[in-house]
């Protein structure tokens, strides 16, 4: 394939890679596809090369067991198998905390867990309840409703046709142990069930989550767990965007990523000559219109990346606005071009960047890869983003 003309803007490609699996050397076969990418002149300085948690983590082996998540909730929060355990605000998601939420149960098999979910729907989006049926309970946002009010009422998810309410209940009832399902959008509503712990599992607002119920009761967080290096698989981000494998075991996200970006740019460097940048990206930062369904169920788009993109914030000129006030000044085709050039090179006013919202340049390539590859997997772990360091 020969280089882009030069008529080609921000692009994104998705690059097909073998079968990866624990102990693959990931690193290798990124640098021999990059490699390939070079030969075909489609490598250039200042390209982006974006690199999925998924495989990053799978080559680490990093996977736990219910048995070892179950020990260690039963170790930070000092309780045995017959406590009462909280859990304040996960999201609804077969993939992203049932193997979570069964491990939860396996550390009290003879005690009981309570899930307290948000309403009417959860931190990313999902439905939980419709808002007909709490309006027919007359009840209002600030309002909880009890496992004894949402008895006899099915809740299926509007997409997965799945009733997470009675899921959860089967996934904690499954291991032995007593469930109490309710709902509330105030966090220490969950102390007027006494528990003896509690577990913090939203994603975004945790550490809001946390003050709220810090020096209440014994409380962690989802990252708490499985999160020290003394382990043999382990993540600085703990459970946070983990995901369900095969059999009892959970993929935690990869530990290192930086350091990982790092050797992918020093490699590609060292055998093609040209200094990128890299990610290791998750979710992206998407929000469904028509489901209003907010895809980040990672902690963020970005696990890690080599330091070109410190403090770096995607912003520029809004480009519409001063087409239009060119024009209107009667300045030609010709000459708004040469203008809009001109434009790069000095400062913004405040009316020249309206409507041109800062945002971290990360997390904006890191949602493109992410619509690239795609949650369903295209089979492209890699994808290779040009166009945003020119």
């Amino acid at each position: 394939m020969a280089k882009l003309p030069a008529y080609i803007g921000p692009a994104a490609f998705g690059l097909k890679m073998g079968v990866i699996v624990p102990g693959s050397d990931l690193l290798a076969m990124i640098v021999q596809i990059v490699k390939t990418c070079h030969e075909d002149s489609l490598l250039d300085d200042g390209d982006v090369l974006c690199v999925t948690e998924s495989v990053v983590a799978r080559s680490q082996n990093n996977y736990v067991t219910i048995a070892e998540i179950a020990q260690e909730v039963r170790a930070h929060l000092h309780i045995g198998p017959s406590a009462k355990v909280g859990v304040v605000f996960p999201i609804a998601s077969r993939n992203r905390f049932v193997m979570v939420l069964e491990a939860i149960a396996a550390a009290v098999p003879e005690g009981e867990v309570v899930v307290q979910l948000s309403w009417p729907r959860d931190e990313v989006g999902n439905q939980i309840i419709g808002e007909d049926f709490a309006c027919s309970l007359g009840k209002v946002i600030s309002d909880p409703i009890t496992q004894d009010e949402l008895a006899g009422h099915n809740f299926k998810h509007p997409i997965t046709q799945v009733d997470y309410i009675q899921l959860y209940r089967q996934v904690i009832e499954g291991r032995g142990a007593k469930a109490n399902i309710l709902l509330s959008n105030d966090p220490e509503y969950i102390l007027t069930h006494s528990p003896d712990g509690v577990i913090v599992a939203d994603i975004h607002k945790r550490e809001k989550t946390l003050r709220c119920l810090a020096n209440k009761v014994k409380v962690i967080t989802l990252a708490d767990l499985c999160s020290s290096p003394k382990r043999i698989a382990w993540s600085e981000w703990g459970l946070l965007g983990s995901n369900m494998s095969s059999g009892d075991k959970l993929k935690l996200a990869p530990r290192d990523s930086s350091a990982f970006a790092q050797d992918v740019q020093r490699e590609v460097a060292g055998v093609t000559g040209k200094e990128i940048e890299v990610i290791i990206y998750g979710d992206g930062a998407y929000k469904d219109p028509t489901t209003q369904i907010y895809e980040l169920a990672d902690p963020k788009p970005v696990f890690g990346a080599t330091p070109g993109f410190t403090n770096l914030l995607r912003e520029g000129f809004k480009y519409k606005y001063l087409v239009d006030y060119y024009h209107q000044q009667g300045q030609s085709v010709s000459e708004i071009e040469d203008k809009l050039k001109n434009k790069l090179a000095e400062n913004r006013n405040q009316s020249e960047t309206e409507g041109t919202t800062p945002r971290r340049l990360e997390d904006v390539i890191a949602s493109l890869a992410d619509l690239v590859s795609g949650s369903a997997d295209a089979g492209t772990p890699a994808v290779l983003v040009k166009g945003f360091f020119d």
